[in-house]
């Protein structure tokens, strides 16, 4: 079994389900595909969206895993160097033995947004859905969120060898890929799991974004991981993130990722869908000596295209605005059984049937 990518499911159209060019039986692989991966059935256009907004914002995964410390290489230098800049701004080294784990609790507000204007300067258009989350954490790779919008909920979670994810229209399922981190924690939340991220990044330097002059960090999903992601309905050609760190106070001030799809029913053309997110970290605040990043906005734009599609290129514009109510460290009373998969996805695992196409991925 595999896990998956960050940022997925993205929305399908009719054209998808009814494709011409697929033969009798490719055509019901094809559909099934689309269900498994996307799930974005077609119901009314407030459901449809809620469906869209959480599979695509609700709980994406990091492109890379949490790999054990590694000597530090003249390459990964500058990165090593603007890491340990954040970690004398956050404080957080000061976690390293001492945190065995976290929880935060918070609150959302998503919504569709403009195809033309984006977050950067236009309104949204799709009718606010609200929500709250709640997530656990435990070193080294366990995590699990519980994220309730639209009347919607869906749980997420990690045990650190299968990542895996319950929702209303797909039940639980399981993820392709290495196990790696919940993004929204690497939103500012966890300051260790930052540092250690990209503690190997390498370094592509300047920019200013926001009216901060920053220094940028790259991590970039390799072509074994990137394989494992992908199947023969699927390929997974890239993902990488982007971190900008203030050259002022030394915070993760910006975080942009995105990934390519190419999806190719048989005996069609290829259809394209790239994913792009960034999230504007914002309001950090002391807890318990740490600088913890309290609000921020995530904006996701999904383009699908390729020569099958006619009209052209079609994109779609979505937005999330996020707080956090209260966090704390050293939980009394969580333990590893907390982070145990539902008994589908233990059922389910070795027989390599089920994925998620979301860090929720993607």
């Amino acid at each position: 079994m595999s896990r998956l990518s960050p940022l997925s499911e993205e929305p399908i159209s009719e054209e998808d389900n009814n494709s011409k060019y697929c033969s009798k039986k490719g055509h019901q692989k094809w559909r099934s595909w689309l269900q498994n991966h996307f799930s974005l059935l077609i119901f009314n256009k407030k459901q449809s969206d809620i469906k869209i907004l959480l599979s695509v914002l609700g709980c994406p995964l990091f492109p890379v895993s949490l790999h054990p410390k590694q000597p530090i290489s003249h390459v990964a230098s500058s990165a090593h160097y603007i890491i340990q800049h954040f970690t004398a701004a956050t404080g957080c080294r000061k976690l390293d033995g001492t945190v065995k784990n976290m929880y935060a609790t918070g609150k959302v507000t998503m919504a569709m947004a403009d195809d033309q204007l984006g977050s950067a300067g236009g309104a949204a258009t799709g009718v606010p859905q609200k929500g709250c989350f709640v997530m656990w954490q435990m070193a080294p790779n366990k995590w699990l969120i519980e994220l309730v919008v639209g009347g919607h909920k869906i749980v997420a979670g990690s045990d650190g060898d299968v990542a895996w994810r319950h929702t209303p229209w797909l039940r639980a399922h399981a993820a392709k890929g290495g196990v790696r981190p919940l993004r929204r924690a690497l939103q500012g939340l966890d300051p260790v799991a930052v540092s250690d991220m990209f503690s190997l990044a390498q370094y592509m330097g300047e920019k200013r974004i926001m009216a901060v002059d920053c220094f940028v960090l790259k991590l970039s999903t390799d072509q074994t991981d990137l394989a494992d992601r992908s199947d023969n309905t699927a390929e997974m050609i890239k993902h990488v993130m982007f971190g900008y760190f203030s050259q002022r106070n030394g915070l993760l001030v910006y975080l942009e990722d995105s990934y390519l799809t190419r999806i190719q029913c048989p005996g069609a053309h290829p259809t394209y869908w790239e994913t792009t997110m960034g999230t504007k970290i914002e309001d950090y605040r002391t807890v318990e000596g740490v600088m913890i990043a309290h609000s921020g906005l995530s904006s996701a734009i999904i383009t699908r295209f390729g020569d099958n599609l006619k009209a052209g290129p079609t994109i779609t514009r979505m937005e999330e605005a996020w707080t956090i109510d209260d966090l704390a460290f050293n939980v009394p009373g969580l333990s590893a059984d907390c982070f145990i998969p539902p008994q589908e996805v233990q059922r389910d695992y070795p027989d390599e049937t089920l994925d998620w196409r979301s860090h929720l991925h993607g």
